[in-house]
């Protein structure tokens, strides 16, 4: 086969391969990237290699290798750009003097231990032709590198950007970006000369051409800010030009004798902040570069990892001990660091496993080790295998550490028009407190397009009313979350960088003040208070946060999913499954008046909180009606009212009772009848029953004729509690 159509054919596997894993680990709430380095390692010798040596070697033969390496320098060439692009100096503003200390201190303990761990390795690992300088530098670099792009995700995903954590982190891996990066150049330069004495040369010119790029070529690109500022897009020859400057700028530190990624990394840096131009260019660029050109490098480092090196007990020893001295090296010296600087026990803890985050930054220093020679085969797969340990082990020691429940008690300077939960009476408050001041009903209101759920909010608002007194000082009791959450699709995605992130939030946050304002209730206010975070699992995070704040009911709208026809399917279905609170789906059919309000009753808990729900509606307004349906099929009687709503229905106010109707009506289906009845209804309140066609079977499929053929808007309940707490609630304060 000719190597160009061969080389085709590597790339097309090597895509497809990265984003099925890259997509398993995001299930297991791993960052994306390293399931794309784990496919890059399964189509190498360590697996493939292993299992079919004969396709491998058809597939990926030594002829072809080469052109995988253009590819993947090319795409390390304009990684590096966007990660100096993305590094925003409003990072290196919060608690900067403790950050640095910080910082340089958990880079000095693992690169010390690193060192210290050279003098066991090099004779084992290394040869005479490599110095023993060169190779102590590239592993004391290698032990203290921290991964900011990754980091930042992490911290987005967990919400964490607002609090004193996430900044701090982010300076922190900010200041230690840079100096990790300055370490590597070093580094880079000692191991070409074979001296540090050597080096200096290297080093001076760098150091010339750094301070050539921070002010002639700022000057430039600031020039170039205003033009866009001024025209509002990036052209097709601007984005040109900024793209050759990257390959220009890459070339220069080539030929310095550092490496072609500094030049890029150096052109992102420079570039200036305009928030616009920033966006623009990253959503130009990181598309073509994380999707196509960066698995061909992870593919490329498979190619390059041979786990089967590691074959006696003695080689496994030593990689447990590169492994450890990178964890303890990284976490302990962050620890006691930020201890020292005054930083709470939990909160150190958390940010040492924050700044022990290598992934793909530690592979870009390990594969330039391997190029020069430094690193041998041995040693690069030893790193691997700590980058991909240290990296997945992150996030869950982080949720141990930092559990999301205390998340929302240290938001950093939160001010009073910030509309997320803190703003409610709970915000601040000890948990004890807090359970205290929680209100008496709280609705949980996911709202995907601010712009089409007015009337689900309008429910939602309609259906907590009744548990705040009609008003006045009681609108405390009760609690409406307009929930949006900003759902990160994509790994290292320019929109999941934290200062992006926030101005998304601020936007979302606007769009959610004018849903509210919309409803032209001023009291609404009191009680209405938006929740919006980021999350890479809209389903999941719904019903931790419904589970966390202590919900009483989700009240989510109907959406038809991508590839089902089911009502009830997708992420509802989703929210249904995993939710351990009541849920209803609302199926908005247009009515902005909720008057004539039906509920067919079969007696099980789901419609108990369906009539529950409907109840809290009458009492709320002297103009609505009630009609509880029973149908009788087969000349049975219908089902009667459980107890406790018996109970309920004789305290109410004769003016409200005289409001509710309990026919029985005889059909052979209690679907049609229920239809019929709709007919005259303004909204139908129906429980997830088989009587009502729209209950989740064993193997996961609902039916859901109802929601189909309903001529009101329906309101469908799934019950999670049994034992009704909220029945008086309903009743009218006195």
């Amino acid at each position: 086969m000719p190597i160009p159509i061969l080389v085709l054919l590597e790339v097309l596997i090597v895509i497809g391969l990265s984003r099925l894993v890259g997509l398993g680990f995001r299930a297991i709430k791993q960052p994306q990237v390293i399931g794309e380095i784990v496919a890059g390692i399964m189509l190498g010798p360590s697996l493939f290699g292993l299992v079919a040596p004969d396709l491998a070697t058809a597939l990926f033969p030594a002829e072809a290798v080469p052109f995988l390496n253009v590819l993947s320098e090319v795409g390390l060439i304009f990684f590096m750009f966007l990660i100096g692009l993305e590094l925003n100096p409003k990072y290196l503003k919060s608690n900067l003097d403790i950050a640095i200390l910080t910082s340089h201190v958990s880079i000095l303990v693992p690169f010390s231990l690193g060192s210290l761990l050279a003098l066991l390795l090099y004779p084992i690992v290394s040869n005479n032709s490599v110095s023993f300088t060169a190779f102590a530098l590239f592993l004391g670099a290698a032990m203290s590198i921290t991964a900011f792009p990754v980091l930042a995700r992490i911290i987005t995903e967990h919400n964490l950007q607002n609090t004193k954590l996430g900044t701090l982190a982010l300076t922190c891996a900010a200041v230690d970006d840079v100096t990790a990066w300055c370490l590597l150049a070093v580094a880079i330069a000692v191991t070409r000369t074979n001296s540090m004495i050597g080096a200096l040369p290297t080093i001076i010119e760098s150091l010339i051409y750094i301070g050539f790029m921070l002010t002639v070529v700022r000057w430039f690109l600031q020039r170039l800010s205003k033009q866009y500022n001024r025209t509002g897009r990036l052209t097709q020859l601007v984005l040109s030009g900024i793209y050759m400057g990257v390959v220009a700028s890459a070339l220069i530190t080539e030929l310095i004798g550092i490496h072609l990624i500094f030049g890029a990394f150096l052109l992102g840096a420079a570039m200036p902040k305009n928030a616009g131009l920033t966006r623009e260019l990253a959503e130009k660029t990181e598309d073509f570069v994380l999707i196509f050109l960066l698995p061909i490098f992870f593919a490329y480092s498979g190619l390059r990892t041979q786990i089967g090196l590691l074959n006696s007990p003695e080689l496994w020893l030593l990689c447990a001990a590169v492994l450890g001295v990178a964890i303890i090296g990284k976490y302990v010296g962050t620890y006691v660091a930020a201890r020292v600087c005054g930083i709470s026990n939990r909160e150190a803890s958390a940010l040492g496993w924050l700044m022990n985050t290598r992934g793909l930054t530690e592979l870009i220093v390990l594969n330039i080790g391997l190029s020069l020679g430094v690193v041998s085969p041995l040693l690069f797969t030893m790193l691997v295998i700590m980058a991909l340990v240290t990296t997945f082990m992150t996030s869950p020691l982080l949720e141990w550490t930092y559990p999301k429940r205390l998340i929302r008690l240290d938001i950093s300077e939160v001010n009073s028009e910030d509309s997320e939960l803190e703003d409610s009476p709970i915000a601040g408050s000890s948990e004890e407190t807090a359970n205290k001041l929680l209100p008496t009903y709280r609705i949980l209101v996911p709202v995907a397009n601010p712009s089409t759920q007015k009337g689900l909010l309008r429910l939602a608002v309609a259906l907590a009313q009744p548990a705040a007194g009609m008003g006045g000082e009681d609108l405390q009791s009760a609690a409406v979350h307009p929930l949006s959450l900003i759902e990160l699709n994509d790994d290292y995605a320019f929109e999941s960088t934290p200062a992006e992130a926030d101005r998304i939030i601020q936007e979302r946050r606007s769009k959610l003040s004018e849903l509210i304002d919309s409803l032209e209730l001023s009291e609404a206010r009191k009680f209405v208070h938006p929740i919006i975070r980021v999350t890479n699992d809209v389903a999941r995070e719904t019903a931790q946060i419904a589970e966390i704040d202590r919900a009483d009911l989700i009240l989510v709208g109907w959406h038809r999913p991508t590839f089902s026809s089911n009502r009830l399917g997708g992420r509802v279905g989703q929210i249904l499954s995993n939710a351990k609170v009541d849920v209803a789906i609302f199926v908005d059919r247009g009515q902005e008046r909720l008057n004539n309000l039906l509920v067919p009753y079969a007696a099980n808990i789901h419609d108990d909180l369906g009539l529950e729900l409907a109840l809290r509606l009458l009492v709320n307004s002297e103009e609505r009606r009630l009609t509880v349906l029973r149908v009788a099929v087969d000349g049975e009687s219908g089902n009667e009212l459980s107890y406790d709503f018996q109970r309920v229905i004789e305290q109410l106010p004769v003016e409200v009772r005289s409001r509710i109707e309990t026919p029985i009506v005889e059909a052979a289906e209690p679907i049609q009848a229920v239809v019929a009845a709709s007919a005259n209804a303004d909204l139908t309140i129906a429980g997830t029953s088989r009587e009502w066609g729209i209950e989740r079977q064993t193997l996961g499929q609902y039916t859901d004729e109802l929601a189909v053929q309903c001529h009101s808007s329906l309101l469908i309940a799934r019950c999670y509690v049994k034992v009704r707490s909220h029945l008086a609630s309903v009743l009218p304060q006195r």
